[in-house]
């Protein structure tokens, strides 16, 4: 019953035309006809004085509606006598508004289910962890010690101070499996804690968490309206011509006036109005379930028409996180040991490879000395006295100043390597790469399947490891050494457009801005990348932006079929009412079933198992390409 009730609250003009429908069955029942005519003209011109007034407003906005149609037919019906038709596309234009909100409200189940989900509370330690007390998560500071209980969704990012626990992630990253995480491992807010309650300390506010940065980013793709629907807002002036025309044709050769109202009562496709923003917001929801937030339909409308990707590479193309690639001690040196003297000098040096060095080594379990005798020379390297050995770490020239045997270690494109003396003598050297994406290559090609005809690489290392990349992954051009002045530039310059850019540093936002659309590699928390881009990939996966690519296109196609699918069915019903076919209170009842035909149509935009098809493709060819390195 309060369901009911709640229903009747929202749309009231449908609860009233249902009402009234009923009150004249019984008038007709008891025989009173003619009250039944006034009844339902009266309340038939009362609702299109309604729309006519809503019809002015978006004609002020410079909008022509389709309403038009719908309301000459409710005046051409009373006109003729035929206040039954009256009803049906009385109840079909009130109803319209109650069967599109359901539309768009499925399409949107996605989306809205990331707002729902936004922590609320959290559980904070006081000082001495005797006590827990329920605050807002907007109250948690940097460095609260949070209590997470089992099967709760994380409030902020934070740092897991409990020995071990496991989290669902799945809404964030796509995971289906719980991730395990130990000590000091990062956790992100909006996942859901397992069977044991853990505590974790917060790295970031509420505000700044990744899960209210993904719900931001939500809400600013829910809230815009797509070029298309505009397009399908202006076919309402053509179609209009066109069905008074047909209509005006069938009263002149006919000479009844009941052929005009006929004709119209079927020329009233609310799938105009309707079926574009179902299918743009299904294409919206789509993209959310695959970890990609489109901001907008506009966005998806572009990618729709994309001729060129253009790519950075660090952190996009490749991983952005160096690995030990092979380790190269001298005469008189073990691969372990040479590990070991790099791993407890880099403990001291804030190189980007020093941690990668320091994981290498205690991935081998190796024991790391510590000592209070060191200093890094910046740009260089560092310099640390373990016990009574010297031990260098750095690039070959600061190497060579030290142990003037040392050579230079041959390097395939994207390596590089850092060179070690001790006391004095040349060491070895140890080689790392940024691990290329094990699904880059076959992106490119899907990218290719898509339409897409020109593939580009700028980023600001050196030509030859570009190079080396672009041929690895099958990209035609390369720009190297540039900076984030060049990249806007380049982008700017190309011809075939419009222009996709695929980045996520800092140092991409401009050109994430500047190109028609920019997609952010967000994974790792929302950067200024993800604030200039238009389409933010939440997942740390290259092939999804092929795949916001596919929905843009699948999204596009459906919108226009569904559109057409309207017009075609519209004017095909008024044909047949034009010779006399289909009777006024037909025909209402038939434009019923054309707008539902539509919808359903333009709910395909959703894709759900075209996106079941894609996943199963993926996972019969990861095997074959999740174990390629940059060498």
């Amino acid at each position: 019953m309060s369901t009911l009730l709640a229903a009747v609250r929202r749309y009231p003009l449908v609860a009233a035309t249902v009402l009234l429908g009923l009150v004249g069955v019984v008038l007709e029942s008891a025989g009173l006809p003619e009250a039944v005519g006034w009844l339902f003209s009266g309340f038939g011109l009362a609702v299109a004085a309604y729309e006519a007034v809503g019809m002015v407003r978006q004609l002020r906005r410079g909008t022509f509606g389709i309403d038009f149609l719908a309301i000459t037919a409710i005046i051409a019906t009373v006109l003729v006598g035929e206040y039954v038709a009256t009803m049906i596309i009385v109840l079909m234009l009130t109803g319209g508004a109650a069967l599109e909100d359901f539309a768009v409200n499925r399409a949107k189940r996605e989306l809205n289910a990331l707002l729902q989900r936004a922590p609320q509370i959290a559980h904070r330690h006081n000082a001495d962890f005797t006590e827990v007390d329920d605050v807002p998560a907007t109250e948690v500071r940097v460095g609260d010690h949070l209590l997470v209980r089992p099967a709760e969704i994380v409030p902020v990012d934070g740092a897991l101070v409990t020995d071990s626990a496991a989290f669902d992630e799945s809404s964030l990253t796509g995971e289906s499996l719980p991730v395990e995480r130990v000590t000091g491992d990062a956790i992100l807010s909006g996942s859901i804690n397992g069977q044991a309650a853990a505590t974790i300390r917060a790295t970031a506010t509420a505000a700044n968490s990744q899960y209210q940065q993904i719900i931001a980013l939500v809400e600013e793709a829910a809230a815009s309206k797509a070029p298309v629907v505009r397009l399908a807002d202006r076919y309402a002036v053509p179609f209009t011509v066109v069905s008074l025309l047909i209509a005006g044709l069938a009263w002149l050769f006919s000479g009844d006036p009941a052929r005009f109202a006929e004709v119209l009562v079927v020329a009233t496709p609310c799938p105009l109005l309707i079926s574009a923003p179902v299918a743009f917001m299904g294409g919206m929801s789509r993209a959310a379930r695959n970890g990609i937030i489109v901001k907008g339909g506009g966005v998806l409308e572009t990618l729709s028409r994309a001729r060129t990707v253009v790519f950075d590479k660090t952190g996009t193309l490749t991983h952005g996180t160096p690995t030990i690639a092979r380790v190269l001690p001298e005469a008189g040196f073990g691969e372990d040991e040479l590990l070991a003297l790099a791993g407890s000098a880099e403990q001291y040096s804030s190189h980007v490879l020093a941690a990668s060095v320091i994981a290498a080594a205690r991935a081998r379990g190796l024991e790391l000395t510590s000592t209070d005798t060191a200093h890094e020379v910046p740009a260089n390297g560092v310099v640390a006295r373990l016990g009574s050995t010297e031990v260098t770490v750095g690039k070959l020239s600061f190497i060579r100043d030290r142990a003037p045997d040392a050579v230079a270690t041959p390097l395939d494109g994207g390596e590089l390597a850092i060179y070690l003396a001790v006391d004095g003598r040349f060491a070895g050297s140890i080689v790392a790469s940024d691990r290329l994406r094990g699904n880059a290559r076959q992106t490119m090609a899907d990218f290719r399947a898509l339409g897409i005809v020109e593939t580009v690489m700028l980023t600001g290392d050196a030509r030859p490891t570009a190079e080396h990349i672009a041929a690895m992954v099958g990209i035609e051009q390369v720009q190297a050494d540039c900076l984030p002045a060049d990249k806007v530039n380049a982008v700017r310059g190309l011809a075939r457009r419009p222009v996709i850019m695929v980045g996520d540093g800092v140092n991409d936002a401009p050109v994430l801005a500047v190109a028609d659309v920019g997609i952010a590699m967000g994974a790792r928390g929302a950067t200024a990348a993800s604030e200039s881009a238009d389409v933010v990939i939440l997942i740390d996966d290259l092939s999804r932006t092929a795949r916001a690519v596919a929905i843009g296109q699948d999204t596009i196609r459906i919108a226009l079929q569904s559109i057409w699918l309207g017009i075609v069915m519209s004017i095909g019903l008024m044909l047949l009412a034009a010779f006399g076919f289909i009777p006024a209170t037909v025909g209402a009842l038939l434009q019923e079933f054309v707008d539902l035909a539509t919808i359903l149509n333009a709910l395909r935009a959703i894709g759900g198992r075209r996106d079941a098809a894609a996943q199963a493709q993926i996972a019969a060819r990861e095997p074959v390409t999740a174990g390629i390195l940059l060498r």
